[in-house]
């Protein structure tokens, strides 16, 4: 009976055996298929076997508003830069797979704190269990953000074997879930209409893909130009998760000029030296930008606001119920209305309700029965 990481191998192997033709649109859809299913099978099965988690060594307490996970290969300064970006001792040594077990760090961050997790060394293969990849990357899914770690003194393919494992597991990286609807129906066939042009995805690979997941009958609405993995994506969409991800080019001190120039080229990235602490503030900067948080501030009634503390919410809970239940729970049964300072409302003060939408820096005095 062959395994699941051996029944991945022969689709891939088919599937680079295959050309790629009108006549061979459907098999390839079906394959294609064949094998996110597969990887969902791995992937549930490695949460399991863990608890859901990332097993011993792997699960540590979560604190702070969001959580940021440092994934690379061995020695490529992950370490390094977590001690000097939160203070936190995590063994740092020039000989590879130095940092075994996850490795929590705390920082605090324009009134913001954030986790900071230095996860052990992925290495090529980890999608499909080498090394502890598996845990490595159950660890990676339930972070906000990711900073992918790059030597720049080792070869760059490095940055495409990690995006295949992370893709390989339903991780996709700075990216927004595909515009598609699939209604299911109890009959009536597959209907398919578009918006836009589909210009890599024919008729035949959609009948495949719903076919290999039994679905006879349904409406699919594309309103962008998918591929046949967006499709497979939205089918799938319990097991994908849509993380943002910083590329931190580390050991920036070893390059020429010339050679840093072309580093900032690269989308989504950020040079730095952590040796040296180079260009930390700007990591930061654009920590800060990609979690997308927003900071609260209290202003109890007489009182001037209290701008050194704000209250943190993440930029898709964000409304005044989200910012009373932060503070107490008690608050959104003795709420009346709320008085709001800033860029959410229209006049300055405004009184709203539970459902109204704070924006960053926005000011709040909460108003009880």
């Amino acid at each position: 009976m062959s395994t699941t990481v051996e029944k991945i191998k022969l689709i891939e192997d088919e599937m680079s055996r295959t050309q790629k033709n009108k006549a061979t649109s459907f098999h390839l859809g079906q394959l294609k298929a064949k094998l996110a299913k597969l990887r969902r099978e791995l992937l549930q099965s490695a949460q399991a076997g863990s608890g859901g988690g990332g097993g011993v060594g792997f699960d540590v307490a979560r604190t702070g508003v969001a959580s940021v996970g440092f994934v690379g290969f061995p020695s490529v300064g992950k370490s390094t830069l977590l001690s000097k970006l939160t203070g936190t001792e995590s063994e740092a040594a020039e000989y590879e797979f130095t940092t075994l077990v996850t490795v929590p760090g705390v920082i605090r961050y324009k009134g913001a704190k954030i986790q900071m997790l230095d996860l052990p060394g992925i290495i090529d293969g980890a999608k499909d269990g080498r090394g502890r990849g598996k845990q490595v990357i159950a660890v990676a899914r339930t972070c906000n953000l990711l900073f992918i770690i790059l030597d720049v003194n080792k070869p760059m393919h490095h940055k495409q074997i990690i995006e295949k494992e992370l893709e390989g597991v339903g991780i996709r990286l700075n990216k927004q879930p595909p515009d598609i609807l699939v209604k299911k129906k109890e009959k009536g066939g597959v209907s398919i209409t578009n918006t836009v042009p589909l210009t890599h995805l024919g008729h035949d690979e959609i009948r495949a893909v719903m076919h290999e997941y039994k679905i006879n009958s349904a409406e699919i609405s594309f309103r962008c130009d998918a591929t046949v993995d967006d499709l497979i994506d939205v089918l799938e969409s319990s097991s994908r998760k849509y993380i943002p991800a910083i590329y931190v080019l580390n050991k920036i001190d070893s390059l020429s000029l010339e050679e840093l120039e072309l580093l900032y080229r690269i989308p989504n990235a950020v040079p730095i030296s952590s040796g040296q602490e180079w260009n930390l503030d700007k990591l930061l900067e654009v920590m800060w930008d990609r979690l997308n948080l927003v900071r609260v501030y209290t202003k109890p009634k007489g009182i001037m606001p209290d701008f050194t503390d704000p209250v943190v919410l993440r930029s898709d809970r964000c409304s005044v119920k989200d910012f009373c239940n932060t503070i107490h729970k008690s608050l959104v049964d003795e709420f009346r209305n709320a008085l709001v300072y800033g860029t959410s409302v229209k006049h300055q003060p405004q009184f709203v309700g539970l459902n109204h939408v704070l924006e960053d820096e926005d000011v709040v005095t909460i108003l009880k029965k």
